[in-house]
């Protein structure tokens, strides 16, 4: 099987010869094992089974700012800090529920399609997703800051409505301009959830951001894509309204945070599962060898009648030793 089929039987839930498998990696970390392995191009030799085309917005370092960068939304990120791969938001731009007080950028149309090109024409035999980063909840706390997104969740819910429907048009364009493309996926990230449960709970989260969701999903659907989502944290109790509205791959899959036996169960059918081995408590802390035994668990695990996809759940951080992504690394390789 190619990498692209191997990965496309995963979201049929077919299983396959070995398991689809993908290691992403912070710069940090990318710099820890390239200097383990005396090789700056060991990413190349990975095997990785996907790659992506990413639209983030691209921050841009701002000139006499060391450190400060600007995406396309206006947003000043301050990378100087401990999170030097995205950094924090220096202030926040929308400082009160009145959308007449910011405008909206335009797609950088020429930028995303070269990018659009070059992954692709880079692709070789595998599985192809484009990706908006920041998506939809991310981007209206990038330009109102969290907590005065919450708040204006039950004081200003028709402000938090227009907000996300300027967002999701946005998304549209881009996604539009991704459709006419051979990408295999569309894929969102945007994190809505804690150790326990949603940032913004189960009813605000269908409120709010399950409607921008739909809309999206349903759009790409219909045009023969799977769709893949990124979000961070405890997601389980929106499961089903995921499902519902066409989602094909969960990415994070927290072992910490969900019972992945009891998930497997009840969603195994219905969702792939991208991730499952830890890089909050596994990967930093554990052997060598403790890191090849729970990561083999969790494989056969989750890989039992296909729906799964290897992989750390997150990109690797720099606490991680450089050992053990060699040993993830070889593990997945060798199947």
């Amino acid at each position: 099987m190619t990498r692209r089929e191997r990965v496309i039987a995963a979201l049929k839930h077919q299983e396959t010869d070995i398991l689809p498998y993908q290691i992403d990696l912070t710069y940090q970390a990318w710099e820890k094992v390239a200097e383990y392995l005396n090789d700056k191009d060991f990413v190349d030799k990975i095997g990785n089974h996907i790659t992506t085309c990413y639209y983030d917005a691209d921050p841009m370092p701002i000139p006499g700012m060391d450190g400060y960068f600007k995406d396309d939304f206006g947003v000043v990120w301050n990378r100087n800090g401990a999170d030097k791969d995205i950094g924090v938001v220096e202030k926040w731009l929308i400082n009160e529920p009145d959308l007449s007080l910011y405008t909206f950028p335009e797609v950088p149309e020429a930028r995303l399609r070269k990018r659009c090109e070059e992954t692709l024409a880079n692709a070789g035999d595998r599985f192809t997703c484009a990706s908006i980063g920041f998506s939809f909840f991310e981007r209206a706390w990038t330009l109102t800051g969290m907590e005065d997104l919450l708040g204006y969740m039950i004081t200003d819910p028709d402000f938090v409505t227009e907000l996300f429907d300027k967002i999701t048009a946005f998304n549209k364009k881009v996604v539009d301009i991704y459709l006419e493309y051979d990408f295999d996926c569309i894929f969102f990230g945007d994190d809505w959830g804690q150790q326990q449960g949603l940032i913004m709970g189960p009813h605000l989260w269908r409120k709010f951001v399950k409607p921008s969701l739909a809309k999206i999903y349903g759009h790409a659907k219909a045009h023969g894509r799977f769709i893949g989502q990124h979000s961070c944290g405890d997601i389980e109790e929106v499961y089903p309204d995921l499902i519902e509205i066409g989602l094909d791959a969960h990415q994070t899959f927290q072992p910490e945070i969900f019972d992945i036996a009891k998930i497997k169960a009840e969603f195994g059918d219905k969702l792939t599962f991208w991730g499952g081995i830890s890089t909050q408590r596994l990967l930093p802390f554990e052997t060598p060898e403790n890191v090849v035994k729970e990561s083999l668990e969790i494989m056969k695990l989750l890989g039992k009648g296909g729906g799964y996809i290897a992989a750390p759940t997150h990109s690797i951080p720099g606490d991680v030793p450089a050992e053990n992504i060699v040993r993830l690394i070889e593990l997945f390789k060798n199947q």
